[in-house]
Protein backbone atom coordinates (compact mmCIF):
# COMPACT_ATOMS: atom_id res chain seq x y z
CA UNK A 1 0.00 0.00 0.00
CA UNK A 2 1.24 3.74 -0.86
CA UNK A 3 0.10 6.25 0.67
CA UNK A 4 0.40 9.84 -0.52
CA UNK A 5 0.38 13.20 1.10
CA UNK A 6 0.58 16.37 -0.96
CA UNK A 7 0.84 20.03 0.34
CA UNK A 8 1.41 22.99 -0.75
CA UNK A 9 -1.34 24.61 -2.44
CA UNK A 10 -3.27 27.67 -1.19
CA UNK A 11 -4.82 31.27 -2.62
CA UNK A 12 -2.66 33.25 -5.42
CA UNK A 13 -2.83 36.21 -8.04
CA UNK A 14 -2.97 35.34 -11.20
CA UNK A 15 0.54 35.28 -13.09
CA UNK A 16 2.50 33.92 -9.26
CA UNK A 17 3.80 30.43 -8.29
CA UNK A 18 3.36 27.52 -6.17
CA UNK A 19 4.80 24.34 -5.74
CA UNK A 20 3.22 21.40 -4.49
CA UNK A 21 4.54 18.41 -3.15
CA UNK A 22 3.36 14.39 -2.34
CA UNK A 23 5.25 12.63 -0.21
CA UNK A 24 4.55 8.70 0.85
CA UNK A 25 6.56 7.12 3.83
CA UNK A 26 6.85 4.46 1.88
CA UNK A 27 10.30 2.59 0.88
CA UNK A 28 9.56 1.57 -2.77
CA UNK A 29 8.58 5.34 -3.82
CA UNK A 30 11.57 5.14 -6.36
CA UNK A 31 9.65 2.27 -8.57
CA UNK A 32 6.59 4.14 -9.06
CA UNK A 33 5.76 6.56 -11.86
CA UNK A 34 3.82 9.50 -10.51
CA UNK A 35 1.31 11.81 -11.79
CA UNK A 36 -0.51 15.18 -11.07
CA UNK A 37 -4.30 15.44 -11.72
CA UNK A 38 -6.89 18.06 -11.02
CA UNK A 39 -10.51 18.59 -10.58
CA UNK A 40 -11.88 21.95 -10.66
CA UNK A 41 -15.78 21.85 -9.32
CA UNK A 42 -18.12 20.26 -11.40
CA UNK A 43 -15.67 19.02 -13.75
CA UNK A 44 -14.12 15.62 -14.19
CA UNK A 45 -10.54 15.01 -12.96
CA UNK A 46 -8.31 15.77 -15.86
CA UNK A 47 -4.30 14.79 -16.62
CA UNK A 48 -1.75 17.37 -15.53
CA UNK A 49 1.68 15.99 -15.65
CA UNK A 50 3.68 12.32 -15.30
CA UNK A 51 7.08 11.47 -14.76
CA UNK A 52 8.34 7.64 -15.00
CA UNK A 53 10.48 5.99 -12.07
CA UNK A 54 13.46 7.36 -12.58
CA UNK A 55 12.69 10.89 -13.87
CA UNK A 56 14.12 10.47 -16.88
CA UNK A 57 10.77 10.89 -19.05
CA UNK A 58 7.87 13.44 -18.29
CA UNK A 59 4.73 14.12 -20.12
CA UNK A 60 2.56 17.63 -19.68
CA UNK A 61 -1.24 18.48 -20.68
CA UNK A 62 -0.99 21.08 -23.46
CA UNK A 63 -2.82 23.48 -20.94
CA UNK A 64 0.28 23.18 -18.25
CA UNK A 65 2.73 23.07 -20.80
CA UNK A 66 5.94 25.69 -20.62
CA UNK A 67 4.15 26.51 -17.49
CA UNK A 68 4.45 23.68 -14.87
CA UNK A 69 7.47 21.32 -14.26
CA UNK A 70 7.49 18.26 -12.20
CA UNK A 71 10.13 16.63 -10.43
CA UNK A 72 11.12 14.19 -8.22
CA UNK A 73 13.42 13.37 -5.85
CA UNK A 74 13.29 9.65 -5.02
CA UNK A 75 15.77 10.10 -1.96
CA UNK A 76 12.79 12.74 -0.27
CA UNK A 77 10.47 9.93 -1.48
CA UNK A 78 9.00 13.13 -2.82
CA UNK A 79 7.02 14.09 -6.47
CA UNK A 80 7.37 18.00 -7.15
CA UNK A 81 4.91 20.43 -9.54
CA UNK A 82 6.07 23.48 -10.03
CA UNK A 83 3.64 26.14 -10.88
CA UNK A 84 4.22 29.27 -12.70
CA UNK A 85 2.60 31.50 -14.53
CA UNK A 86 -1.05 30.60 -12.86
CA UNK A 87 -3.93 31.62 -14.52
CA UNK A 88 -7.76 31.65 -12.84
CA UNK A 89 -8.47 28.59 -14.56
CA UNK A 90 -5.68 26.54 -13.00
CA UNK A 91 -7.94 26.50 -9.77
CA UNK A 92 -9.18 23.24 -8.73
CA UNK A 93 -7.90 20.42 -6.41
CA UNK A 94 -4.84 18.67 -7.48
CA UNK A 95 -4.02 15.34 -7.00
CA UNK A 96 -0.88 13.21 -7.01
CA UNK A 97 -0.99 9.59 -7.80
CA UNK A 98 1.61 6.28 -8.44
CA UNK A 99 1.15 3.53 -10.39
CA UNK A 100 3.78 1.05 -11.08
CA UNK A 101 2.93 -0.27 -14.43
CA UNK A 102 1.99 2.59 -16.06
CA UNK A 103 3.04 6.37 -16.63
CA UNK A 104 -0.59 7.22 -18.52
CA UNK A 105 -2.83 10.26 -19.09
CA UNK A 106 -5.92 8.41 -17.76
CA UNK A 107 -6.80 8.33 -13.95
CA UNK A 108 -7.77 4.94 -14.72
CA UNK A 109 -3.70 4.24 -14.72
CA UNK A 110 -3.15 5.24 -11.79
CA UNK A 111 -3.66 2.69 -8.32
CA UNK A 112 -2.73 5.08 -5.63
CA UNK A 113 -4.20 8.65 -4.73
CA UNK A 114 -3.72 11.38 -2.53
CA UNK A 115 -6.06 13.35 -0.57
CA UNK A 116 -6.22 16.24 -2.83
CA UNK A 117 -4.28 19.68 -1.98
CA UNK A 118 -6.86 23.17 -3.32
CA UNK A 119 -5.09 25.83 -5.90
CA UNK A 120 -7.11 29.39 -5.78
CA UNK A 121 -6.00 31.44 -8.35
CA UNK A 122 -7.57 34.83 -8.57
CA UNK A 123 -7.79 37.16 -11.03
Amino acid sequence: QVQLVESGGGLVQAGGSLRLSCTTSGRTFGLYNMGWFRQAPGKAREFVAVITWNGKNTGYADSVKGRFTISRDNAKNTVYLQMNSLRPEDTAVYYCAADQRYSGTSSADYDYWGQGTQVTVSS
